[in-house]
């Protein structure tokens, strides 16, 4: 007869334990992005989306006369341009960009960085004897959550479940005004009553506008598959470890086969600096 075997519970290491609490103490300096792409209020707003089309990022920091003075984002191209109607090109980013600046110091530690960009609602500028030397966004904090009592909540608590969907037969120009309109980052693009793909502010600015393609193509033609999602009940942690592997910035959540909500690198961060 044979004896079952008794499972083997393994414990953390020293240096296990001694990664993780060092993750607890990452400051802003170890995380930010250093290469800040910079535009001015005179700039179209048709440049400035494809310049973050092609360099892959969702904002651009407005300088006049050399100082750093607002932001433009792709939320400000969406709600504020292409929901209104309004020309890209005529449009300027002095029109739509977002001020105050939200400046941080580089010595804050990740968990105030998070608690600063919930409270103040917008990326962080992060600044250096007066001088710009970075930017903090919901996807680089998510890099960087440790694994903690606080990242191990589960994404259900903290998901969108009011999914905007868009047919796939509507166009691309459609979606982009619906997620102005919206104030969300994506849509779920179906087929009939079933979720055929995503699309989101990243594919317009980077597979639409800086390859000036037409914004009239059926989005069942330009929409991602769902091939990146995660059943409900994970963690904080491990949405965070999926979408920073990825590198996509919202992640659907899935129960019994169907999408029961969408979790955005901002849903994490708030999570976090709570």
């Amino acid at each position: 007869m044979t004896v079952p075997r008794k499972p083997v519970i393994e414990f953390p290491t020293v240096s296990d334990r001694a990664f993780r609490e060092s993750r607890r103490h990452l400051k802003v300096a170890d995380i930010m992005s250093r290469r800040v792409i910079t535009t001015t209020p005179e700039t179209s707003m048709i440049q400035a989306a494809k310049t973050m089309g092609e360099k892959h990022i969702g904002s651009l920091i407005v300088r006049k006369y050399k100082t750093p003075v607002a932001i433009v984002t792709e939320r400000d191209l969406l709600s504020r341009v292409l929901a209104t109607g309004m020309d890209l090109r005529r449009t300027l980013v002095g029109d739509v960009m977002s001020y105050p600046l939200i400046w941080i110091c580089p010595t804050f530690e990740i968990r105030e960085a998070a608690r600063t960009m919930i409270n103040k609602k917008g990326r962080l500028v992060v600044c250096v004897c007066g001088n710009l030397a970075g930017i903090i966004t919901a996807s680089d904090l998510i890099r960087a959550l440790p694994e903690a009592p606080e990242t191990s909540m589960v994404v259900d608590d903290f998901m969108t479940r009011d999914i905007v969907s868009v047919s796939d037969d509507e166009t691309v120009r459609t979606a982009a005004a619906t997620m102005g309109q919206q104030r969300v980052g994506s849509v779920i693009v179906t087929a009939g009553d079933k979720p055929l793909g995503i699309f989101t502010e990243q594919d317009l600015l980077s597979t639409f506008i800086a390859r000036s393609r037409p914004l009239d193509i059926p989005l069942g033609e330009a929409c991602s598959g769902l091939m990146t999602s995660a059943p409900a009940g994970i963690s904080i942690h491990e949405a965070a470890r999926i979408m920073a592997a990825k590198h996509i910035r919202r992640l659907p959540i899935m129960k019994k086969k169907q999408i029961a909500g969408i979790i955005t690198a901002r849903d994490l961060v708030e999570a976090y600096a709570k």
